[in-house]
C-alpha cells in the first residue's frame, strides 16, 4: 500500500539546499515504496505551521505529514504548540518510543526532544527533530514500519481507513 506523504521542515537557518534532514525524509519514503504529496520549508512561526499543515490535512490527496525541526526547548521552537491543537488523538506511544530509542544512541540529552505524533483529519502527522540521525531513527524504526500494510500484529497503514469513524 502506498502512500501520498507531505515533508515539512521548519527552519530560521536553513533553505531547501541544506535542507538534509528534508532530503533523508523524502529519500526514506520514496525507498519504502510511498509518494512525496509535498514538500516544503517554513520558519519556526507557528501561526505559518499550523495554516500549511492545516491545508495539507484537507487536501485529499495528502494520507501522512512528516515534519521535522521546532521541537527543542529554544525560544523559536513551537511545532508541538501549533500543531497539538489539530489533533483529533495523540499517538502518545511515538514520542515515548522515539525518546527510549534516541536514549541508546544520544543518552540523556533525548529528554530535549518533544516529538509527537497524532491523527488529524484522517491523517498521521508525525513531528520529528530537526537533526538527521533522529529523523532516520525515527523513520526506520517506527514509521517505515506503521506505514507498512504488512506489519504485524498491527500498522497504522491498515487502520487509517477508519480514522474518520463515527
Amino acid at each position: 500500500m502506498s502512500l501520498s506523504i507531505a515533508v515539512l521542515t521548519i527552519s530560521d537557518t536553513r533553505g531547501l539546499a541544506e535542507d538534509r534532514s528534508g532530503d533523508l525524509l523524502v529519500a526514506k519514503l520514496t525507498e519504502a515504496g510511498h509518494r512525496l504529496a509535498d514538500r516544503e520549508l517554513l520558519p519556526d512561526d507557528r501561526f505559518l505551521l499550523r495554516a500549511k499543515v492545516s491545508n495539507w490535512l484537507i487536501d485529499p490527496s495528502v494520507d501522512v505529514i512528516l515534519t521535522t525541526g521546532g521541537t527543542g526547548f529554544t525560544g523559536r521552537d513551537t511545532t508541538p504548540e501549533a500543531l497539538l491543537p489539530l489533533f483529533d488523538k495523540v499517538i502518545e506511544g511515538f514520542g515515548e518510543l522515539f525518546r527510549q530509542l534516541s536514549f541508546a544512541e544520544i543518552g540523556a540529552s533525548t529528554i530535549q526532544s518533544r516529538a509527537v505524533a497524532g491523527i488529524a483529519n484522517g491523517r498521521i502527522v508525525f513531528c520529528l527533530p530537526g537533526s538527521s540521525g533522529a529523523c532516520r531513527l525515527a523513520f526506520d524504526q517506527i514509521i517505515r514500519p506503521q506505514l507498512d500494510a504488512t506489519t504485524k500484529p498491527c500498522n497504522l497503514a491498515v487502520l487509517r481507513e477508519r480514522f474518520l469513524e463515527r
